[in-house]
């Protein structure tokens, strides 16, 4: 695989520790450069990189205008942030911009192989990536989405929608290999996104597999009539969810 990646790396100070880091990644073959964290200065120099890390200083609280401008950045690149910070930290950042928007956390002290590693297998718009599978969730609770994507990340490329109209108007310019839709969504519910996706030329053959709570016996009859690939409970396992997974996209190869 080709370094290709050029690397921001956000911070409240450019230390010594932070220098350090760019001139590693430069040996390792990446192009990264600091960023004051400020969002003019994010957004000036956002379009110029395509990997995107938040170097959290020891007892620091980042900036909630800046979080929020990079979680509403990252989700429309359909990307995550990685963070390197101290442990107590973590959480506060992991909160503020919304874990599922955290590809990965390293905790210092470093280890710079193992980030370069991650960089290079770590679904940053690689080559590696564009081979993966492609999962579109759908569904209205961000907190289950972000549980899903973190079960799937890795082994599939993922992105969320949270709302049938926003899943819709997403797929206008992207592709998915398959549709985790939801049942139960204010405005347009999960059986009403289907028949909207099987009305349209671009969408009608993309697989959909419902995964709701409704377990009713007049919700599941009503979703099956529209033939989807499958009809999974919340209630399923992580274990159980990328078995069930795996077997459809086994099935389809055959």
């Amino acid at each position: 695989m080709t370094k290709n990646n050029r690397i921001m790396i956000i911070g409240s100070k450019e230390t010594f520790l932070v220098r350090a880091l760019v001139n590693k990644l430069s040996d390792a073959g990446y192009d990264s450069s600091f960023v004051f964290a400020d969002v003019d200065c994010v957004n000036e120099v956002w379009s110029e990189f395509n990997t995107y890390v938040y170097y959290l200083e020891m007892n620091e609280t980042a900036d909630s205008k800046l979080l929020i401008f990079l979680k509403d950045k990252l989700r429309a690149e359909d990307k995550q942030i990685i963070l390197i910070s101290d442990v107590a930290d973590k959480d506060a950042f992991c909160d503020g911009i919304g874990r599922e928007m955290v590809g990965k956390v390293f905790i210092r002290p470093l280890d710079i192989f193992l980030f370069t590693e991650y960089v290079e297998a770590g679904s940053f718009g690689s080559a590696f990536d564009d081979a993966k599978k492609h999962i579109l969730i759908v569904d209205d609770d961000p907190t289950y989405m972000g549980l899903i994507r973190g079960w799937l990340n890795g082994k599939y490329k993922v992105s969320m929608a949270n709302s049938g109209m926003q899943a819709i108007s997403w797929l206008a310019n992207n592709k998915a290999d398959l549709i985790l839709l939801d049942y139960e969504m204010p405005v347009t519910p999960g059986p009403k996104v289907m028949e909207m996706l099987r009305s349209e030329s671009t969408t009608k053959d993309i697989p959909v597999i419902f995964l709701t709570g409704k377990s009713d016996k007049e919700s599941v009859v009503q979703v099956l009539n529209l033939k989807p690939e499958g009809y999974i409970l919340k209630s399923v396992t992580q274990n159980e969810l990328i078995e069930k997974i795996a077997e459809f996209f086994s099935k389809r190869l055959k």
